[in-house]
């Protein structure tokens, strides 16, 4: 028995000037292209006819809104549920501004929103069409796994940036916890073509920060896969990595430093043989409540008003807007968890957001060695803690301002909230 397997891609590079997002700083649209964003959909079938599509992009994040659209649009054209679509970001902060995502980073105009709407509708669209494209060319094939290592992902928490290359050339260790690992999903043919290699690792693709579209060190690592296995389609996808960054960073030469290093630790794990997966396929999908932990009143939104910071300005005078409305403020999110598991033993778990290192080494822990993260799944919807991060504080311990909450953090009982919900997907996915 073999898995029915089909692949697409598109080059996603806006037409039309666009602002890149992921950082509060850029002033003006791109100026130039690097190298072309992609998108690419691996759809899967196995043995018993149960379907699930897994997507790749060169995107910073999605907004509910846009999670919801694409996967209503899917499973009207092809009857899959959220729980069968696996949407991923790189989290790239060389791509563009996507509409609702962000939304107080930009100081915008309202024509420069008009063109980023435009080109979100347009992108989903791209989504939903590679999706049906790969159900609809799918052919035979065989699942494999492995898992390579890369070292460049470090916690930003924990060592300053301006220290890390002394601190490398010292020989000195770096601190905080780093999950290293590359986990490799390859499909093949049965006449042995690769078809795609689907391959992740925690760490922001934030090398560069400049006005150019390109996909960052992911965009770099495909392009070497590309000649490494010609003909594949290389998909990317980012793990824990909210507190982890490429450092040091900042030049082009080592964003295809990285890239290069990333592609070689799939290529040796490659040759190094791969372990084949079961046609078997389950998934389930699960919101989980996430409670802030002191939802503002409208006093709170007015000390702002006049702030130094450009994004808590725009924040809090939009909020003020929408209370004066008539806008009733949540007091939690519902956040998206979602389990794959592949064949008898791979869990593939996605997670919503910037889930930080301990959610991945910790859910490897609990579930095993063949056992794989996935951040950056479906919505962005802030900076996710640990316990132990929420305890020590600082940027990703809170800061939810940014991401457009009407509060400063989450709740303290977030781990526990998201590992519950997590387990109880991996029950139902090995219930038969």
């Amino acid at each position: 028995m073999h898995w029915l397997i089909g692949v697409a891609q598109a080059d996603v590079t806006p037409r039309e000037p666009l602002w890149l997002g992921g950082y509060g700083g850029r002033s003006r649209p791109a100026d130039g292209i690097l190298h072309p964003l992609r998108t690419a959909a691996l759809a899967v079938t196995d043995a018993a006819g149960r379907r699930g599509v897994f997507i790749s992009s060169d995107q910073m994040g999605f907004a509910p809104e846009t999670v919801r659209q694409i996967q209503d649009a899917l499973h009207r054209d092809l009857g899959l549920s959220p729980a069968d679509i696996f949407l991923t970001a790189s989290h790239n902060h060389c791509g563009p501004v996507l509409s609702g995502a962000l939304i107080d980073y930009y100081g915008m105009t309202a024509d420069e929103w008009a063109a980023v709407d435009r080109y979100t509708r347009e992108y989903v669209e791209v989504v939903v069409r590679l999706a049906g494209e790969a159900f609809n060319h799918a052919k035979p094939g065989e699942l494999l796994s492995g898992e390579g290592r890369a070292e460049f992902a470090v916690n930003r928490r924990n060592n300053r940036e301006t220290e890390v290359s002394a601190l490398l050339e010292e020989g000195r260790p770096l601190l905080g916890p780093t999950d290293h690992s590359v986990p490799v999903l390859a499909a093949r043919s049965t006449a042995g073509d690769w078809m795609a290699i689907a391959y992740g690792y925690a760490c922001h693709p934030t090398v560069l920060s400049d006005y150019h579209w390109c996909g960052d060190y992911p965009g770099f690592a495909a392009l070497a896969m590309e000649k490494e296995f010609p003909g594949v389609v290389p998909m990317f996808w980012t793990g824990c990595g909210g507190d982890q960054n490429p450092l040091p960073r900042r030049t082009v030469e080592l964003c295809r430093t990285y890239g290069e290093e990333l592609a070689e630790s799939v290529r040796s794990t490659v040759r190094a043989g791969l372990e084949r997966i079961e046609p078997e396929l389950r998934t389930a999908y699960q919101r989980v409540e996430l409670p802030f932990e002191h939802t503002l009143d409208p006093s709170e939104f007015e000390t702002h008003l006049d702030s130094p910071n450009s994004i808590r300005r725009r924040w809090s005078r939009r909020w003020r807007e929408r209370l004066l409305e008539g806008t009733q403020v949540p007091s939690s999110v519902e956040y998206p968890v979602r389990v794959w598991r592949l064949g008898k033993r791979h869990l593939w778990i996605g997670l919503g957001a910037e889930a930080v290192v301990d959610y991945a080494l910790r859910f490897r822990r609990e579930y095993g060695p063949h056992t794989w993260i996935c951040g950056y799944s479906d919505e962005m919807l802030g900076y996710v803690p640990s316990r132990r991060v929420w305890e020590e504080g600082g940027y990703e311990g809170g800061f939810l301002f940014e991401y457009g909450h009407p509060a400063e953090r989450w709740r303290g009982d977030v781990e526990d909230r998201i590992t519950a919900g997590v387990a109880g997907l991996v029950d139902a996915v090995f219930q038969e």
